[in-house]
């Protein structure tokens, strides 16, 4: 049985570098690719009982997510692949370990952030998580051009 691979994919170039990584290194792997949809992305904070839910705003960020997925398997057509495509509901971390061990995946390969700013500090521990929780191996991929981060 091939071996399974899951990219974590959003719109960064971390992300994007994840997913030429797992193209390039692991040409004989089924290579999945997911996108998570986080709900902290298309809510807002309505200060007395959690958050409040836009229908536009979550089917926005639905038609982004598909684009994304579309995105990606351009990117494999580049290296000769397929890939198999999901997009997901949830807490990143959470959603990419949970996804791991539902499709019985060996290695994890994710970008070292995919946000920036307050974002990328609120969400950069997504990585690090993955890594300690993760049912299998995991690669983290660094910024491509890590003077940007400074």
């Amino acid at each position: 049985m091939a071996q399974q691979i899951l990219v974590a994919f959003d719109e960064s170039p971390q992300a994007t570098a994840a997913l030429r990584h797992a193209l390039s290194t692991y040409d004989d792997a089924e290579i999945h690719v997911l996108h998570v949809n986080d709900p902290r992305e298309w809510s807002t904070a309505d200060g007395m009982d959690g958050f409040l839910y836009s229908q536009d705003a979550f089917e926005q960020s639905q038609e982004s997510a598909e684009a994304l997925l579309e995105d990606a398997e351009g990117i494999a057509r580049e290296y000769d692949a397929a890939v198999t495509t999901a997009a997901e509901v949830g807490m990143v971390a959470e959603t990419v370990i949970d996804y791991a061990e539902e499709h019985d995946i060996d290695h994890i390969v994710l970008g070292s952030h995919g946000r920036r700013g307050l974002s990328r500090f609120l969400l950069g521990s997504v990585a690090e998580r993955v890594m300690k929780r993760a049912p299998g191996s995991v690669t983290i991929i660094r910024d491509e051009n890590p003077a940007d981060d400074r």
